[in-house]
């Protein structure tokens, strides 16, 4: 064997260590990423598994218990005005919005043949009542029976009955209003024949207006008469009006196990009959009541519960609630002042899921205060 084929020999077995010791090498440096990323996996996964939620603390504040309902708003009082006489309309003295009193002429109807015949009968009763006199200086003086004279007497007051009559035919030729209030509506014009008992305005009394609910009998022993209400109209949103419980009616209905609830506003302002409203009725206070978001309780049936926030878990806890007013429930045990309760993101929660509240910082597993691990730094240089 010459030189050149040992040294090819050598080189080629020295290429190969190279090039197994380099593969070894590539091996060693995969094994090292697998085992990190094999290290990390579990945090990495337990981190994925917490469920984003949002909370809201327990606190103390002033609740109301209340009764709320919904109803049209009503005048008082409204008539319907009409003409008790026919005629044509000479004047028409009022329009639609115009406020108007008791006894104020609205209409002016012809009065003519209605005049002739008050003075007709005016004319008869004059007559009569000359010839009952005569007829009594006559009777001192037996001449005239005393029949005769009670007839004349009865036919004195017949004669002055038709003579009222006539009168008060020709007042009604002036339609007056029969309450003050509001013109809502007017139904002739001058020059229009009006029919007898045909309605010719309506009248709404504004100055006070009345909301009536039917209420379930259960309340009836807390609704009472003098109790504070407040409405809001869907004609004029963000605005709220106070008013007061007018009347209970203290009979429940049978059919429908309700009863009658009157609440009083006072009108003349923006409320309007006929606007629909929201009322609320306060009945009892609780100045500090321990409260919690209407929206943290749960949707199943049975013990009211909610999800509290503890040590990074959800934790499901009865409760036991008082009132609830508005978007505020009250807890009367179960919770204390500072719990944090789940508002959203309770769907998904599960008696001891891991949880992530909204707008705090995550906490990674296994990390380390930075002050210990500033410590060990130290002491290790």
């Amino acid at each position: 064997m010459d030189k050149n084929t040992v040294f090819s020999g050598v080189t080629k077995a020295l290429l190969a260590g190279v090039l197994v010791a380099g593969v070894a090498a590539l091996g060693g440096c995969k094994d090292d990423g697998e085992g990190t990323a094999q290290a990390k996996a579990p945090g990495a996964e337990k981190a994925a598994d917490a469920i984003p939620v949002e909370v809201s603390k327990a606190s103390h504040r002033a609740v109301a218990a209340s009764y709320t309902g919904t109803g049209a708003l009503e005048a008082r009082a409204e008539s319907q005005v009409v003409a008790k006489t026919s005629g044509i309309a000479m004047a028409v003295f009022a329009e639609e919005g115009q406020h108007v009193k008791a006894g104020q002429v609205l209409v002016r109807l012809d009065a003519d043949r209605a005049r002739l015949q008050a003075a007709q009968s005016e004319a008869q009763v004059r007559k009569l009542e000359a010839n009952y006199k005569r007829a009594g200086q006559l009777a001192s003086q037996q001449m005239v029976s005393a029949n005769d004279l009670d007839q004349l007497k009865y036919d004195l007051a017949n004669a002055r009955a038709v003579n009222n009559m006539a009168n008060l035919e020709l007042s009604y030729t002036s339609v007056v209003a029969p309450i003050s209030g509001t013109i809502a509506s007017r139904s002739i014009k001058p020059g229009n024949f009006v029919q007898i008992n045909t309605p010719i305005f309506r009248i709404v009394d504004d100055s006070r207006l009345e909301l009536t609910l039917n209420v379930p009998e259960r309340e009836i022993a807390t609704l009472k008469a003098g109790q504070p209400v407040q409405l809001q109209v869907d004609a004029l949103p963000g605005q709220s009006f106070d008013g007061t419980v007018d009347r209970v009616a203290p009979v429940v209905d049978s059919g429908s196990g309700t009863f009658r609830v009157i609440c009083a506003f006072s009108g003349g302002g923006a409320l309007q009959p006929g606007m629909f409203g929201r009322i609320k009725i306060d009945y009892d206070q609780r100045a500090n009541a321990l409260v919690i978001p209407r929206i943290a309780l749960l949707d199943d049936q049975g013990t009211p519960a909610v999800y509290v926030v503890r040590g990074g878990k959800a934790a499901r806890v009865p409760i036991k609630t008082g009132y609830t007013d508005g978007e505020w429930t009250e807890v009367r045990s179960g919770l204390k002042p500072g719990d944090a309760v789940v508002t959203a993101g309770k769907v998904a929660l599960r008696d001891g899921s891991a949880v992530q509240v909204i707008g705090e910082p995550a906490k990674k597993p296994g990390s380390k205060p930075v002050a210990k691990a500033a410590a060990g730094t130290e002491a290790r240089q």
